[in-house]
């Protein structure tokens, strides 16, 4: 591919990349229609399978349970004496939250920085996901940040998962955050204390930390989760996370899975990168399915050394503002869209999103030969209602002899056995049991209990709904940041959300700095303003209710408006955090050193 080829193709990733306002329907609406009801059909059926929404899964890995937690790639704990002294800010957290922030703090004076990670390095969802296959699904140039700031161009289109925790640890080195890191530590307790103006952070190693300053980077899915399945503890033979790989029993390149027969469970995006893998290498793979992934066309490349020897400086920013400010549109566009009313618009964005799906159903249909097998991988679900996946290779691993679907038609497996998963009254004998089963969503305070003013546990504060400003600050917590979390703008790719948290974070401890505040607060009135804000913009229709259950929606369980995303578009959400840089004085409750 030329330089002009790839620069031609380049643009901010875009996802459903269908046209809503194209033209008419192509098809009579009760095409349509009989889809939708189909859609209907199959989530009634999972809701009434699995009624208990997120309670089906567990997090809380104690116990038996516990080894799915543990550091399997580190798996000796560093000895250290317990620290006890302050830093100016402290990241719970050592992923692209803690990273790119720090970049940010960096040009606005703050040295004193410290990140405590329950890893035994920087990278976060990178250090912890490195299943054979792990890739991110967006565009490198657009996923892997701060590319102008350390003179890199990724590899390839879409970065591989070394690549990406390589970058993170070239990004720690490069703003000094290795000095004062703490890793293989837990933050369990984050209390705030008037009387200093400051955070007291306790952890599992018996330290008792002091910042100004904390922000919670913990990132939006960050603990592991199994289902709750009757017997995993039974199981006699090796079973791990996908989130802690287990390479001495595979083998660094799996050759150790030569002769062992191998069930992975769980069919979401970590499932489709790492089945074509297994397939490989597995004498026998059984794919357990509860409800199956849209799987669409990832067309990855190399990166062109002459398209990278041209980009000029700023080419990553430049990027960025293209995804902020969105497609243009012509004149002529503008005014179709306004002859539509809104009902209309809304019928030719899901007529347009069924046409998408149907050409995914035609997609498996080509690719897997055997017509059961392909007909049990069609998700029967709008597009974006659970995480799209992006894959050459997982649908073609479905006609190797060795590899088996177990498709649970929404039911899930029933138990594991002494021998391996059971379905339908039969146990698939296994040696090794992969449980591809997720991660804890969007929860504040993973591990760690955030206490505030007035002893307010964080979560006990949310009782009776999220309440935040950008999804950053909540009112009596004091010099706390939480990023990536609820009542923030959503966006496919994550790092653009961390670098408008991360400025917005900076500024605002750049402003407390400046005007002498020992703490900052957002007003209890800015804080019900977004709660509105939040509110008003949560969808003009019952798309989410009316998806087949995911993380995406809770699993299918009734949520509050207030308790999801700021829906009001990225750019409105950007604009409203560039004007509030220019207002702090007025959304933050100062208090300032003559104060104290």
């Amino acid at each position: 591919m030329s330089a002009a080829e790839q620069k031609d193709k380049e643009n901010p990733a875009q996802f459903g990349a269908f046209d809503a306002y194209s033209g008419a329907n192509r098809r009579p609406q009760k095409y349509y229609d009989a889809i939708k009801a189909k859609f209907a059909e199959e989530r009634d059926l999972r809701l009434k399978l699995r009624p208990e929404g997120t309670a089906q899964f567990n997090s809380d890995l104690d116990g038996g349970l516990s080894r799915f937690g543990e550091d399997s790639y580190n798996r000796e704990i560093e000895e250290r004496e317990p620290i006890n002294d302050t830093v100016e800010v402290l990241f719970i957290g050592g992923g692209f939250s803690a990273l790119l922030t720090t970049s940010q703090l960096r040009e606005v004076g703050v040295e004193r920085i410290r990140i405590v990670e329950r890893g035994a390095d920087v990278g976060g969802t990178w250090y912890w996901n490195r299943y054979p296959g792990a890739a991110c699904d967006v565009v490198s140039y657009d996923y892997l940040p701060l590319l102008d700031e350390m003179d890199y161009v990724p590899r390839d289109h879409y970065a591989k998962a070394p690549e990406i925790f390589e970058h993170c640890q070239s990004i720690a080195k490069f703003y000094d955050l290795y000095d004062l890191a703490v890793f293989q530590t837990t933050v369990i307790k984050t209390e705030w204390h008037e009387d200093e103006q400051l955070w007291h952070v306790e952890t599992d190693r018996g330290d008792h930390m002091k910042a100004k300053f904390v922000i919670c980077a913990n990132g939006p899915m960050s603990k592991p989760k199994l289902a709750k399945i009757a017997g995993i503890e039974s199981f006699k033979g090796h079973s791990f996370h996908t989130g802690r790989w287990d390479y001495d029993y595979c083998g660094d390149q799996l050759q150790n899975l030569k002769d062992k027969k191998v069930a992975i469970i769980g069919t979401g995006a970590t499932a489709v990168q790492a089945v074509p893998k297994l397939a490989e290498h597995a004498k026998e793979l059984y794919v357990f399915q509860r409800t199956p992934s849209s799987i669409d066309i990832r067309n990855d490349w190399p990166t062109d050394p002459n398209w990278a020897r041209k980009l000029e400086p700023g080419w990553q920013a430049k990027r960025r503002q293209r995804t902020i400010d969105g497609p243009v549109l012509t004149e002529a566009q503008l005014a179709k869209r306004a002859q539509l009313s809104a009902e209309e618009k809304i019928q030719r964005q899901e007529n347009s999103n069924i046409d998408h799906m149907m050409w995914i159903h035609q997609r498996i249909e080509d690719i897997v030969d055997d017509e059961a097998t392909a007909e049990a991988l069609k998700p029967w679900y709008m597009f974006m209602c659970k995480r799209p996946c992006f894959h050459e290779d997982y649908l073609p691993a479905f006609n190797q002899p060795n590899v088996q679907l177990v498709d649970t038609h929404g039911q899930g497996i029933s138990e594991v056995t002494e021998s391996g998963p059971m379905f339908d009254g039969k146990v698939y004998d296994v040696d090794l049991i992969i449980y591809a089963t997720g991660f804890e969503v969007q929860k504040t305070g993973i591990y760690n209990q955030i206490v505030g003013q007035n002893q307010q546990e964080i979560n006990a504060y949310y009782s009776d709904g999220i309440r935040t400003l950008f999804g950053i600050h909540s009112n009596g917590y004091p010099n706390l940041f939480i990023m990536a979390g609820y009542q923030a703008s959503f966006q496919f790719n994550i790092t653009d959300v961390l670098t408008v948290q991360g400025g917005h974070i900076a500024a605002s401890i750049d402003f407390a700095r400046r005007n002498n505040c020992t703490s900052i607060d957002v007003t209890p009135e800015i804080e019900d303003w977004w709660v509105q804000q939040v509110i008003a913009h949560r969808g003009k229709t019952d798309r989410n209710k009316n998806c087949t259950p995911g993380y995406y929606n809770f699993e299918g369980e009734d949520n509050r408006r207030q308790d999801g995303t700021y829906n009001g578009g990225f750019k409105r959400y950007v604009e409203l955090i560039e004007e509030a840089k220019t207002k702090m004085d007025e959304i933050f409750i100062l208090h300032k050193e003559k104060e104290a």
